[in-house]
């Protein structure tokens, strides 16, 4: 059973998240005060977290920008419930470390829909034990990436986008290609989104200064291979 961290402070939303989560067979936790999350995170570690961005405190922006720079919690799934709608609302919680993004008010199957793809996403199934390319490895069972020596530090949907990568290395994805094979068929995700988790796997592949293999084609999308 996945265990569900509820960071919100509208005590009838906690409620009616609390009530449909469990009657979809998760377990259930709940914070209201932005201050309290660490605290909750080291003693009780949830397999995914709905993260509030207005919180008294400390903003759920935040706490997403700490949790992102923590190794023992950056890789902790985490889907921001806001009421702000516009795009770059969307985009700044996105690159600050979100996984995804769901405005107020949503729809419960919508929401369900969103954290089962995120689950799958943070526990990848392959056929095989590691893959690479190039100075990159991604070892399957356990769910690490090496750039040459050094770890490459990703959050599930990173993971998720390079495990594509790696499938078929040096084929041009277009971003509807990448949505279906990330986000699934039954999730509408805005194809800016896209292009937001390909630059911080871009940012992260590459933080030791390294060259950039993952290349932009105009007009098609995204591939991994050198020049």
């Amino acid at each position: 059973m996945s265990k569900i961290l509820i960071v919100e402070d509208e005590e009838a939303l906690v409620t009616i998240l609390k009530y449909n989560l469990e009657k979809n067979g998760f377990e259930t936790s709940f914070v209201t005060d932005g201050k309290k999350v660490l605290e909750k995170l080291h003693t009780d570690r949830p397999d995914i977290i709905l993260l509030d961005w207005m919180l008294p405190h400390v903003s759920g922006i935040e706490i997403c920008k700490v949790l992102r720079q923590d190794h023992s919690l950056r890789h902790l799934p985490i889907i921001m419930l806001t009421a702000r709608g516009e795009e770059n609302d969307k985009v700044n919680a996105l690159s600050i470390g979100a996984d995804d993004y769901i405005t107020k008010p949503f729809s419960i199957p919508e929401l369900m829909a969103r954290i089962k793809a995120l689950l799958r996403r943070a526990s990848p199934k392959p056929e095989k034990e590691k893959a690479s390319y190039k100075d990159i490895v991604m070892d399957f069972e356990k769910k690490l990436v090496y750039r040459g020596k050094r770890i490459v530090h990703l959050g599930p949907t990173e993971f998720r986008l390079l495990e594509v990568f790696l499938g078929s290395p040096e084929k041009v994805f277009s971003r509807e290609n990448l949505l279906t094979a990330v986000w699934g068929h039954a999730i509408h995700v805005e194809l800016r989104t896209v292009d937001v988790h390909v630059k911080r796997l871009r940012q992260s592949l590459n933080a030791a200064g390294e060259k950039d293999l993952i290349r932009t084609v105009r007009s098609m999308g995204y591939a991994l291979m050198s020049k």
